[in-house]
């Protein structure tokens, strides 16, 4: 794979090289009829196009990980100049942007140069003579999707972005390949046509396993136009006044001045039509098979693991897309806190930590905020107690811990490893043998100059239970990193359909089949029983502060509240939030027990919207910067 990608840099040089993210035909045609002349090397050229998808489980890379507010590093462990941790520092720039997919650079991948070779490929895949014609239509709606996707993550992070529909000529004059960004609305309609193009011949799902999985079903196309409508009918894009002034070089209005309901109903269809391929292609929500274990588990352990393994199980059916390049590795290593006092510290990375807030997000065992449940001692969550034997499922007994770690719901207990919290898993299933973290200065997980959480949180969620951590080595059971799972987009589903109808039986249905995987009460009951604000489910205001609230607890350290606080347009009131976490230099539980200041983020109204490098702006003139920047 090396060896060809060099050769498809050679192929494309005058246009990798030339003029950065414009689209010109290399003149060097000879070679192109090369690559397209048999089936084996088009293949290759088919998997070049799959290889400009993101790292998703890069660490340190791939912003959405440390580049919000949901994980947070500690100095000593990842102390060089991390792109994604620079984002969240506050150091995005315009000279080099970190995170930078339009070009390529600052840790970012050169997304439109990975769409000019989709175009390259769409413009000859059937002049292949050695491939039947059912073939060449799949593979030909493999490169419109994927053409279509990039397009879609440009949009979402830089708003306005150019249009490529197809290679320009090698003729073309100097001006002629000086593109310019096209108004939102354009750009999801464009999308949006690539993608119902593309899902015609797509499979319905994937019957190969072993040597097809990860490659492109017609689920995975229609979760990504739900994906798309979703965020162009939210308030970041749609009728955004922040943005009335934001024009092209010809003074084109680049965002829409007023709100559009609609749209929302038309996400609603898509993300309809999205659930519907779903089902149809086998797809369902997870859960745990208990005859798995060795053991006899209790209810509450089978749905702490059916909330882990729906992201850490190979390929399980609620996976609608899986990224099969992508394992996540080092990001175990680095959410995995150390068990035993002679872990191997090489492997146990161990410095990802979650701020309190991120904590403090997850429901009451009741299924409603902490801070509005009747039965719930909000004011008094910073206190301590003693951990009785009736929690030791959870907590370890005769063991003291703050309250905000006491009568949470499953989700908080699956997420979440802390001082005095069972680690389940690590090869050991047997619920009389249990592995609990101790986190207080000396302690295991916290007596190391860097092996250690700054907020004295670790994200379990992400860690696989059959990795091992033991007093001799460290095994990670690597996963496939789940780009899409179908409990998205039920919440998607009911997002769209409160935004357009407002709160209905339909909208609640798709919220409630999610919470009763996680052993909770449908959110009528929960809010009538135990709620301060009991009507809140009633009101579209009150039922869209639920659905944000669960797609934050649901969908956490998966990526999608970097997007989701952007497109909610609340990512300037909850990331200008200090990064808080417990004293991690207490010894004794009333030191250790007190909120710490760690970091004050700076979130600016321009952070919303990716800058455009000041380089790109000079080169072309017909570009105009993002908003601030």
């Amino acid at each position: 794979m090396k060896i060809w990608r060099k050769w498809i840099t050679v192929c494309c040089g005058a246009l990798l090289f030339s003029c950065n993210y414009l689209d010109i035909v290399p003149d060097n045609v000879a070679t192109v009829n090369h690559i397209f002349r048999m089936r084996n090397t088009t293949e290759q050229y088919l998997f070049t196009l799959y290889s400009y998808l993101p790292n998703y489980s890069d660490p340190y890379n791939y912003h959405v990980f440390l580049g919000g507010d949901e994980l947070w590093a500690n100095d000593y462990n990842v102390n060089q100049p991390v792109p994604a941790w620079n984002i969240a520092k506050g150091f995005q720039n315009i000279v080099t942007p970190y995170a930078n997919y339009w070009g390529g650079t600052g840790g970012g991948r050169g997304l439109y140069v990975a769409i000019r070779d989709c175009n390259t490929f769409l413009e000859n895949i059937y002049k292949v003579p050695d491939m039947d014609d059912y073939e060449k239509d799949r593979w030909a709606a493999e490169a419109m999707f994927l053409k279509a996707y990039y397009h879609f993550y440009l949009f979402r992070m830089y708003g306005p972005i150019p249009l490529v529909d197809k290679n320009l000529p090698i003729t073309s004059s100097t001006e002629g390949v000086k593109v310019t960004q096209q108004p939102v609305d354009t750009c999801v309609n464009f999308i949006a046509r690539l993608l119902d193009q593309a899902v015609v011949n797509l499979p319905d799902r994937i019957l190969n396993e072993a040597t097809e999985n990860g490659r492109i079903t017609k689920s995975i196309a229609r979760a990504i136009k739900a994906q798309l409508l979703v965020t162009a009918a939210s308030p970041l894009f749609n009728g955004n006044p922040d943005y009335n002034t934001y024009t092209g070089k010809e003074g084109v209005q680049l965002f829409p001045s007023a709100y559009d309901e609609s749209k929302w109903e038309r996400a609603a269809i898509a993300c309809r039509e999205a659930i519907e391929e779903a089902h149809a292609g086998g797809h369902k929500l997870y859960y745990f098979n208990p005859a798995f274990l060795q053991f006899a588990a209790s209810p509450e352990t089978i749905t702490e693991m059916s909330i882990r393994n729906a992201v850490c199980e190979k390929f399980n059916m609620e996976a609608i897309w899986t990224s099969t390049a992508n394992r996540a590795t080092n990001l175990q290593r680095e959410c995995l806190p150390r068990l035993y006092s002679t872990d191997k510290q090489s492997a146990t990375l161990s410095s990802f930590a979650v701020p309190l807030k991120v904590v403090e997000q997850f429901y009451s065992k009741n299924g409603v905020p902490i801070s509005e449940d009747k039965a719930w001692n909000y004011n008094g969550r910073y206190a301590t107690r003693l951990v009785t034997t009736a929690d030791r499922l959870r907590l370890k007994p005769n063991y003291t811990t703050a309250n905000l770690n006491f009568d949470r719901e499953v989700r908080f207990y699956a997420a979440l490893g802390f001082d005095g919290s069972r680690w389940f898993g690590q090869g050991r299933f047997d619920e009389a043998d249990p592995v609990y973290v101790e986190a207080k200065l000396g302690q295991i997980a916290n007596n190391h100059a860097w092996a250690y959480s700054m907020t004295g949180y670790w994200a379990k969620k992400l860690v696989n239970p059959q990795s091992v951590s033991s007093a001799t080595e460290v095994t990670i059971q690597q996963y496939p990193w789940p780009v899409i799972r179908l409990a998205d987009i039920y919440l998607l589903y009911a997002e769209a359909l409160n935004e357009w109808q407002g709160p209905s039986a339909e909208a609640l249905n798709w919220i409630d089949l999610v919470r009763a995987r996680a052993g909770l009460k449908d959110v009528t009951t929960s809010w009538a029983q135990f709620s301060k604000n009991p009507s809140a489910p009633a009101s579209k205001a009150g039922l869209r502060k639920i659905i944000h609230q669960e797609r934050l607890i649901e969908m956490a350290f998966e990526g999608q509240r970097f997007w989701d606080l952007r497109r909610w347009k609340e990512a300037e009131a909850v990331l200008n939030q200090p990064i808080t976490g417990w004293n991690n230099f207490g010894k004794t539980p009333d030191v250790y027990y007190q909120v710490k200041y760690i970091y004050n983020q700076v979130f600016r109204k321009k952070d919303y919207l990716w800058p455009v490098r000041e380089e790109d702006l000079i080169e072309n003139k017909n570009l105009v910067q993002s908003p601030g920047w």
